[in-house]
């Protein structure tokens, strides 16, 4: 008898929305200077964390000063007008707090955690560095060498990294996402303190951001603090929009990368729409059918059966323009990397041509609703799926709506995404290899 996956995800549904925060629950005002700011009281224990989030990632660069995003994700933490120095994290920490900080190709990302009792301070800490970055030109040739650093050591260690600047480079011939978020490494070496303070006075201003503070909070507490330390900071001129669309690829695209390896790694890229598109939770649960699992299209395949690879996953980034679908995977040894393509290619064939199961679809399904339930337990959790919905889908709202999107996907919208997008001419092969090794294919 055939199981059925469709009364758990209704379960876990039921589950979701009767023991989880509802829509109705999150507050929101936006501060005279623009700033908007996300507040959801969780009292569930005596913390509290402000997630920042700002519009401005790689895509927001052009050649000559790649790499500036991620580089003002370390600058934000080297002095300003009242904490000098190492001072920001010293204070955070003699608080009770703690930080970190991301940056993307769309997005720049700021986080605190802290006991509420600390919420004053935290909110000045931001408030200073936000208003009155210091520039200072020491610290930024210091922070310079961090990133130089960063860019050489990650290209030496991370095949991956190699292989999708690489990809990506091709792929994209007119959009900013062609090159990678630490940047180019001459642009890096030659940025100027006024390419800088334009940069960080263009897109750090309070109209270009989004805050999300999520904790055992009151929302008339949170609006105090905000307009006491954040609406005084001015805003700017809104950033220019970002108009280049990558033109239709009308070819596949193919490039060889050398560096030292046990066997060769293969990319395949396909251009996608952007997060907010009809399409996006279609192909997010098609990359869960191809690589979610041992008993996933891909890995059951390619790695079980015919033990062409190691490993294999596929990876499609959340994005504000259309971006790329990735699958990536490392040859077992004595393996070509074309008979490892061509087996890749064979599995992608099969959904398009034959489409995917019932059971198959319920199973992510579920496995979709179950991580979205589990990142929901946690604060953090909340406020950066809030913030992510925000920047990525235009409506923090749509984070609650997320559940029956997903359930909204049929068999057919499946096999559809697949045909539209895995085709030749929307490719791009990238392959990683040792060129000092003769390469044997298996035969199975």
């Amino acid at each position: 008898m055939k199981r059925s996956f469709l009364p758990m995800f209704t379960l876990l549904f039921i589950t979701l929305v009767n023991g989880q925060n509802k829509v109705e629950d999150v507050n929101s005002f936006t501060l005279d200077n623009g700033m908007k700011i996300l507040v959801l009281e969780d009292h569930s224990i005596p913390n509290a964390n402000m997630y920042l989030f700002w519009k401005v990632g790689s895509r927001n660069e052009y050649t000559g000063i790649t790499g500036l995003s991620h580089f003002f994700e370390h600058m934000m933490f080297n002095g300003s007008k009242k904490y000098g120095p190492k001072m920001f994290d010293r204070t955070m920490e003699a608080a009770g707090g703690s930080n970190n900080a991301y940056t993307t190709e769309n997005l720049t990302v700021y986080t605190d955690w802290f006991p509420t009792s600390s919420m004053a301070t935290i909110f000045e800490l931001e408030a200073d560095r936000i208003a009155n970055l210091a520039l200072d030109s020491t610290m930024v040739e210091s922070e310079r060498g961090v990133v130089l650093s960063e860019r050489s050591t990650g290209l030496e260690n991370s095949n991956f990294r190699n292989i999708m600047e690489e990809v990506k480079a091709s792929a994209f011939s007119a959009h900013p996402y062609r090159w990678s978020v630490l940047g180019y490494e001459s642009d890096i070496k030659n940025w100027t303190l006024t390419d800088l303070q334009t940069y960080f006075d263009t897109y750090y201003a309070p109209n270009n951001a989004v805050v999300v503070i999520t904790g055992d909070v009151k929302v008339s507490q949170v609006k105090q603090l905000a307009q006491k330390y954040f609406e005084p900071i001015q805003p700017q001129p809104e950033p220019r929009k970002i108009h280049t669309i990558e033109p239709p690829q009308r070819g596949e695209k193919r490039v060889v990368v050398h560096k030292k390896v046990s066997t060769p790694n293969l990319l395949l890229a396909y251009h996608v729409p952007e997060t907010k598109h009809k399409d996006y939770y279609a192909l997010d649960l098609l990359s869960a059918i191809l690589s979610s699992g041992n008993s996933s299209r891909l890995y059951s395949s390619l790695v079980d059966e015919q033990q062409l690879a190691t490993s294999i996953f596929s990876y499609m980034p959340e994005s504000i323009d259309p971006n790329l679908f990735y699958i990536y995977g490392v040859a077992n040894k004595d393996v070509k990397a074309e008979a490892l393509e061509e087996g890749i290619i064979a599995v992608l064939d099969r959904i398009t041509t034959n489409g995917i199961s019932e059971q198959e679809l319920q199973k992510v399904k579920n496995q979709k609703l179950i991580s979205f339930y589990r990142t929901l337990e946690t604060i953090d959790g909340k406020s950066n799926n809030l913030g992510t919905y925000e920047m990525y889908f235009g409506d923090y709202k749509k984070m609650y709506s997320a559940p029956s999107e997903y359930e909204k996907v049929t068999m057919g919208d499946i096999q559809r995404v697949a045909k539209v997008y895995f085709t030749e001419e929307n490719r791009t092969v990238g392959i990683l290899k040792d060129n000092t090794k003769t390469e044997i294919v298996t035969s199975n």
